[in-house]
Formats: structure tokens, C-alpha cells, sequence
């Protein structure tokens, strides 16, 4: 009996110390004690592309950076998943590497579920793509898109195949967001070639309202809004209405 209450009291002594390294954690990794979590039998994932797109170059640690290699896996999990009926995609990026961005717009233009993008802040340079990607995007009235040429960093060699190699990677861009959003290959490239707009740069910074006028985005509007439209795809997968057009 006694060995009992001393294990008892033992134990009662410990759980107060590991609630207390736990809220300790929470503050050192987020900032804040109580982080709210999702309802693990919910039927929608989100997925976050914030900050530099890390691709094949590991940036510095000081970047805040989404990395192409734990994306792809969570895009190939949300497939298979069959309790996973729709992805939101939240994006605030600032662009990065082209390749992984475009990896990571395949994959989701190519999800049998329902996606819908919402663009917060910012979906710049290769985000411009991934925003599209979705079978429904939203973007907030203070939010933008820098759409600009593609750019080689390093050693670039003064050969045409250099500039044709450019042209090449630049045109499976323009190909991709022509292809998933309502926009004219014309205007998206008159958008990305324009000078005069960008300071240190040519291209267009396009605003929220601006987007959904060049068709590049489908429409205004917050995370409710991207909900109620994603919960609406997904009715629409389940009542057989038809097939979703990207």
C-alpha cells in the first residue's frame, strides 16, 4: 500500500513538469503558449508555401524558406489520404527556385481533390504559378504578385544556347499560367516585360483587384471565402455534378 501511494505521488509529481516543458517548447518554437489545432477528423488539409521556395541550393538558415522536399511528400500523402476531401493552399511568397516551384504546381494541378489557393500578402514570381495551380484561386484586396522574366544567378556563360535555355524555361512559365488561369499569353507577357513599374527591375507588381481584372486570379477574398468555395468543390465531387475545369 505504501509502495502504492508513493508511486502515485511520484507520478502526480512529474505530469505538472512535462506540461511545463511542453508549454515551454510551444513558446520557443511559435511564440505562444496555446496554439490552436486542427480537428484531426477534418475532411480539408492546408498546406503553407511562405517565404523563399528552397530548391536544389540550401538556403541560409537565417531565410524563411518552404522546402520543395517535404511539399511533394505531403501533396503524394493528401492523394492517397482518403479521408483528405480538399487542400487549401495558403501562399506568402516571395518566389524562388523555378524548378521546384513548377514541381510543386504539377503536382497540384494534378490532384484528383478539390484545391482552392488563397493568395495573403504576397504570391510573387514562381508563387504566381502555384497560386494558379488550384482548381479555384482567391487573392486579398492588399495582397500582390510580381510577375518578372526569369533570372540565372552564378556563373552564367556568353553563349546564345545561355539565352535560349532562358527563353526555354521562361516559356514553360508563361505555358503553365496561360494554361490554369484566364489570362492571355499576350497580356501576361506584356505584364512581365513592362518597364517603368518595378524600380530596379522590369515587370508588374499586381495588386489584389488587378489579378482577378487580367484574369490571372479567379477572384477577392479571404480564407472564409476560399472555404466556402472549397467546401462547395467538394459537394460537387461527392454529387457526381460534373467534372471541376481548372
Amino acid at each position: 500500500m505504501e509502495k502504492e501511494r508513493y508511486f502515485q505521488a511520484e507520478t502526480e509529481g512529474e505530469q505538472p513538469e512535462t506540461k511545463a516543458e511542453e508549454a515551454t517548447a510551444a513558446i520557443t518554437q511559435l511564440g505562444q503558449t496555446n496554439v490552436p489545432q486542427m480537428d484531426p477528423d477534418t475532411n480539408i488539409h492546408c498546406l503553407t508555401i511562405v517565404g523563399q521556395i528552397e530548391g536544389h541550393i540550401q538556403l541560409p538558415p537565417q531565410n524563411k524558406a518552404t522546402k520543395y522536399e517535404h511539399v511533394i511528400p505531403q501533396i503524394v500523402a493528401i492523394e492517397q489520404n482518403p479521408k483528405i476531401e480538399g487542400l487549401l493552399v495558403i501562399l506568402n511568397t516571395v518566389g524562388g527556385d523555378v524548378e521546384a516551384g513548377l514541381a510543386i504546381a504539377e503536382m497540384l494541378a494534378s490532384l484528383s481533390k478539390p484545391t482552392v489557393s488563397v493568395v495573403l500578402g504576397g504570391g510573387h514570381s514562381i508563387g504566381v504559378p502555384i497560386a494558379v495551380s488550384c482548381n479555384y484561386s482567391f487573392i486579398t484586396e492588399t495582397a500582390t504578385m510580381t510577375i518578372h522574366p526569369v533570372r540565372l544567378t552564378g556563373l552564367v556563360i556568353g553563349v546564345p544556347q545561355t539565352f535560349e535555355y532562358l527563353d526555354k524555361m521562361q516559356e514553360r512559365v508563361v505555358r503553365f499560367v496561360t494554361k490554369h488561369s484566364k489570362i492571355s499569353e499576350e497580356k501576361f507577357k506584356e505584364l512581365m516585360f513592362s518597364k517603368g513599374n518595378l524600380t530596379r527591375d522590369i515587370g508588374t507588381n499586381v495588386v489584389g483587384p488587378d489579378a482577378v481584372r487580367y484574369g490571372l486570379i479567379d477572384e477577392v477574398g479571404g480564407v472564409s471565402q476560399a472555404m466556402a468555395k472549397l467546401r462547395e468543390l467538394i459537394a460537387m465531387r461527392k454529387n457526381g455534378e460534373g467534372k471541376m475545369i481548372q
